[in-house]
């Protein structure tokens, strides 16, 4: 079988000194999230996820008035505190949706670092090219070890300014001397999110974990998002696989 992980970023690239520092507060982590589908389930995937997305946003895409294919909402404005906590539609769709993943045989995904580094020493090219081959090396295994009989993946990404490294550095490891990734079938593709329903599945899904990840890291900066604890903390953790933030 044939695998598309669909990543997306989550938390922030930059240093993190603390949320009330007046420069680097963005984010305590960095990562990236999202989804990963069966290719023959893929079309389908992203005929729901445009159906569902058209109920629970009917009004901001009419007052927008775009078309609906190519209009986006970002995961990290959906996912807010206040959202989650005021509709329970918000609340009944993310249920929703963790159930349709694992329905179709897919899986949620995400890999992240908690940032310690002091900013003068941070390099936001080289965390991200981190996480990436983290990323891949954790589907690689999935598609490796946990399937049988094994399987292989495309990777689909967000587009990013540092095209050329991402690619240098997955090319890197599809072909390496020492446990070459071999399950990857080409390095990744770059997508436009707002043209992509499954891409923009995978960035809901970054902004919901980078929730996770604020409050994992730094749960006495991040009291408002124990509210994403409380109702889907649990869930997610059913419908991931080989998923994890390190320090």
């Amino acid at each position: 079988m044939t695998y598309v992980a669909y990543l997306d970023e989550f938390g922030h690239i930059g240093p993190y000194v603390a949320r009330t520092d007046p420069k680097f507060k963005e984010s305590p982590v960095f990562g990236l999230a999202g989804l990963v589908l069966p290719a023959d389930q893929v079309r389908g995937f992203g005929t729901w996820f445009y159906q569902r997305k058209c109920e629970l946003l009917d009004w901001e895409i009419k007052r927008a008035g775009a078309h609906p294919a190519t209009w986006e909402k970002k995961g990290a404005s959906l996912y807010t505190a206040h959202n989650v906590a005021e509709y329970a539609e918000l609340r009944k769709f993310t249920n929703r949706f963790f159930n349709k993943i694992q329905t179709v045989g897919g899986f949620v995904f995400y890999v992240g670092i908690k940032k310690t580094q002091t900013p003068d020493r941070h390099n936001p090219n080289n965390l991200y090219v981190r996480v990436l081959l983290e990323a891949i090396k954790r589907v690689n295994s999935f598609c490796e070890v946990d399937c049988n009989p094994p399987s292989n993946f495309i990777l689909a990404l967000d587009e990013h300014d540092q095209r050329d490294n991402l690619i240098t550095a997955s090319s890197r490891s599809m072909y390496a001397n020492k446990l070459p990734m071999r399950a990857l079938i080409e390095p990744p593709f770059q997508l436009e999110s707002h043209r992509y329903q499954t891409m923009q599945a995978a960035d809901w899904i970054a902004g919901l974990v980078g929730r996770f990840g604020a409050i994992w890291c730094d749960p006495a900066a991040y009291p408002e998002n124990v509210v994403f604890r409380t109702y889907f903390e649990a869930r997610l953790k059913q419908s991931t696989r080989r998923s994890g933030i390190r320090s």
